[in-house]
């Protein structure tokens, strides 16, 4: 047994030429807007709830004492990352429920130039509220990181730029009159 030798390896089987075997091209369906609708219309409370969940979150970072959480007089590193990451979760939501109103239509320049304002926004509040982390704010380094007024007006900023994005959004052609 152990002196057999191995079966010689067998060679698959001959394709047949590919015009005849190839798959007929996939029939696609109709377009069914209504379907497509409902289904981005169930983005709204998925948004809302992105939103809302994002302002908690906001408010945890920056009032902990609403949650009897108050450990500092100061707004320290982990406040300021908390709200930070709340309003993260605040533009997530609030793109998701402004970009289902454009429906079936394409998105306008003004509506992508809002999306990229809203980003920026949000780049500029990170920068300003990290700005003592980052080395670029008025406590160096080795001392705690405190947000300060020139820290508050950055973020202030920021949040107008991102206010002036979702504006920018909304689809103002549904709503003139024809």
């Amino acid at each position: 047994m152990a002196n057999e030798p191995s079966p010689a390896p067998s060679k698959p089987p001959a394709q047949p030429a590919a015009a005849s075997t190839a798959p007929a091209a996939p029939v696609s369906e109709p377009f069914d807007e209504a379907r497509y609708l409902a289904r981005r219309r169930r983005r709204v409370p998925v948004g809302l709830g992105l939103s809302l969940l994002g302002f908690l979150i906001f408010l945890l970072g920056l009032k902990p004492a609403l949650f009897g959480l108050d450990r500092s007089p100061v707004i320290g590193f982990v406040q300021i990352a908390t709200f930070l990451v709340g309003l993260a979760i605040i533009c997530l939501g609030g793109y998701t429920c402004l970009i289902v109103l454009w429906k079936t239509r394409p998105i306008s320049i003004a509506a992508d130039i809002g999306v990229r304002l809203v980003a920026t926004g949000y780049v500029v509040c990170v920068f300003a509220g990290m700005a003592d982390i980052f080395g670029i704010g008025g406590n160096p380094a080795p001392s705690v990181p405190y947000f300060g007024e020139l820290q508050a007006r950055g973020v202030e900023v920021g949040l107008l730029v991102i206010l002036i994005g979702f504006l920018l959004i909304i689809p103002y052609h549904q709503y003139r009159k024809r």
